[in-house]
């Protein structure tokens, strides 16, 4: 099997659809922390990010997309200073995964410029 940068893109789309979506689901449990009723929403990395070496795997996930992969969490008490914090983790891996697309498309113009001169 050969690596191509075409998939690292899929993987890294992926990666940022996650961490948006977990973005979305945090945001919103800070938001309706006083809500009646509410349950508390999160995504478990750990689910999908082991499924990104396989080739399929990883084209499955891209074609059914983030949006379901948020979970409820019903018996989790929603903790202010836990989702602050898991809000700032949650840039963190946002800011990697920006720059390693970043990177990817620096790879790809200079194979281009390298490879056209």
């Amino acid at each position: 099997m050969t690596f191509t940068a075409l998939d690292s893109f899929g993987k890294v789309n992926l990666m940022m659809d996650l961490v948006a979506q977990r973005q979305r689901a945090l945001t919103s449990n800070v938001a309706n922390m006083d809500t009646p009723g509410y349950v508390r929403r999160d995504i478990d990395f750990g689910m999908y990010l082991g499924t990104m070496n396989s080739p399929l795997e990883t084209k499955l996930s891209t074609k059914l997309g983030p949006s379901g992969m948020i979970e409820d969490r019903r018996e989790e008490e929603i903790d202010i200073t836990q989702e602050l914090a898991e809000v700032q983790k949650n840039m963190i891996y946002y800011t990697m995964a920006t720059k390693r697309m970043t990177n990817l498309v620096t790879e790809m113009r200079t194979v281009l410029n390298v490879g056209g001169g």
